[in-house]
């Protein structure tokens, strides 16, 4: 009997070990949003197709700490870049209409 006890509870330990795989690797990878893959694991494992979702939710990199700081530099670039852009071809046009007013 204790053999038994014993036996069922490795088993149990294994089972959950294999059911929250997703939870242990995010945790490994170090992703910031290991809490989340955890819950979705728990509430969605028990689906095959939401285990399989968390596991590759949890090999996936993390993502980029702030996105809209990203987007907001990106776009001031941009604006800046057609800015400069936009100024030359006055500066040009303008050289450009001196030039005929001088001849």
């Amino acid at each position: 009997m204790p053999g038994g006890i014993v036996a069922q509870i490795a088993e149990l330990v294994i089972a959950l070990a294999v059911y929250f795989l997703p939870a242990i690797i995010a945790d490994r990878r170090k992703r910031h949003d290991v809490l989340i893959v955890a819950l979705f694991n728990a509430c969605l494992g028990w689906t095959v197709i939401g285990w399989i979702i968390a596991l590759y939710w949890a090999f996936q990199p993390n993502p980029p700490a702030d996105v809209a700081d990203d987007v907001n530099k990106k776009r001031r670039l941009l604006s800046l870049g057609r800015f400069s852009k936009g100024l030359a071809e006055r500066v040009q046009a303008r050289a450009a209409r001196r030039d005929r007013a001088r001849n």
